[in-house]
């Protein structure tokens, strides 16, 4: 081996060395501001300080001939971890901590993912399933808040079971409809309601940039304290009616869980050799085939009850695939030329975000590159 080589990479080893005490170095000082942020109530993401820091060290980077993207890849990765380890130092609890807080449905997946967040922030917690229905009376008679966080073919059914709640108790519910369980909470219970559903699954390691929908169902003044405590665990809030809410998940989640399933499906009944396909992938379609496998490596029942939950959303589903009838009779009948007016339309509609989504998967495909061994 030539030795100016050797010397060479004994100065990247040595650099490279320097790069992780200087990372150690960040985390103690991340840990510091999560200790700190906790006895002020602040939030754990603050959208504003990132987007700054980041925008400064990209200038600083660019400044000395180092790319923008680079300074950032390095940065965010290592703002995920610090997000994450900073979440075991518990947070400030905003509400009072002396009532309860009940999550029926607390031993489930996601029920159970917020049973241990409210735990991070000191509040008593009492969960409610199967196995010890019998205490539900006892459980709700002083509590602060009761979430629902059963399947959603449930929830309406175990909303009308409900015990009466004390006045000023909030009722909400986790489920991914929101008009039928928002309207049976209303008529159960005379308080504050608020219907909920979180964009993230149960294996998410932090709230950190998570999003939460609101559906607002009466007195939004009594609720503000369980808003605020989901904004000290860095989740982002989104206010949206009932209505709004389904017809918008009728499009994000029915239509595109219904196509990866029927992906996969057809992958099986075609015998495909998985194997040779991610061989022969390129990153974009290895991603693709990731986001399928990903389905099917959780709960069928999950994505049936989203699926089926609203006969709305079933009309939606046949509209979409009348669409891809609609296509194949376009290329069979006009071909290419067809194909590319209809295609020009709907880039026109896309408009700028068209190309703000090329640049946003550019980055992701990089990184799915970079992950391959």
């Amino acid at each position: 081996m030539d030795p100016r080589l050797n010397a060479l990479r004994q100065d990247i080893d040595d650099t490279d060395s320097e790069l992780v005490r200087i990372l150690a170095k960040r985390m103690d000082i991340s840990r510091a501001i999560g200790q700190l942020k906790n006895e002020l109530g602040q939030p754990l993401y603050v959208p504003e300080r990132e987007a700054a820091l980041i925008q400064a060290r990209r200038d600083e980077a660019e400044s000395v001939g180092i790319p923008g993207d680079l300074i950032e890849d390095v940065l965010r990765r290592t703002m995920r971890e610090s997000y994450q380890r900073q979440k075991h130092q518990g947070f400030r609890r905003v509400g009072s901590g002396e009532r309860p807080v009940v999550v029926i449905g607390g031993r489930g997946a996601l029920g159970g993912l917020f049973v241990r967040w409210f735990e991070l922030s000191s509040y008593g917690v009492h969960v409610i399933d199967l196995d010890n229905q019998h205490e539900i009376d006892a459980a709700v008679r002083d509590a602060a808040l009761v979430l629902i966080a059963v399947p959603v073919t449930k929830t309406v059914g175990v909303i009308e079971q409900l015990p009466n709640l004390p006045d000023d108790c909030i009722l909400a519910d986790l489920t991914s409809v929101k008009r039928e369980p928002l309207n049976a909470m209303l008529s159960k219970h005379s308080g504050p309601v608020l219907g909920l559903h979180p964009m993230f699954g149960p294996s998410v390691p932090t709230l950190a940039k998570q999003t939460i929908l609101v559906a607002p169902g009466r007195d939004a003044q009594a609720s503000q304290w369980l808003l605020d405590q989901f904004a000290i665990w860095g989740t982002q809030l989104h206010e949206i009616s009932a209505e709004q809410h389904d017809q918008a998940m009728s499009m994000i989640q029915v239509m595109r869980h219904l196509s990866t399933f029927v992906y996969g499906y057809h992958l099986s009944k075609e015998n495909a050799d998985l194997e040779q396909l991610l061989r022969l992938s390129s990153p974009i379609y290895r991603l693709e085939l990731m986001m399928v496998g990903r389905l099917f490596a959780q709960s069928g029942e999950l994505y049936a009850d989203i699926i089926l939950s609203d006969q709305d959303k079933m009309k939606m589903v046949r509209r979409y695939l009348k669409r891809f009838d609609d296509i194949i009779q376009l290329l069979e009948s006009e071909g290419r030329e067809g194909f590319i007016r209809e295609f020009e339309k709907v880039a026109l509609w896309f408009g700028p975000h068209a190309e703000g989504f090329l640049r946003e998967s550019i980055n992701l495909l990089q990184h799915t590159s970079d992950s391959r061994s």
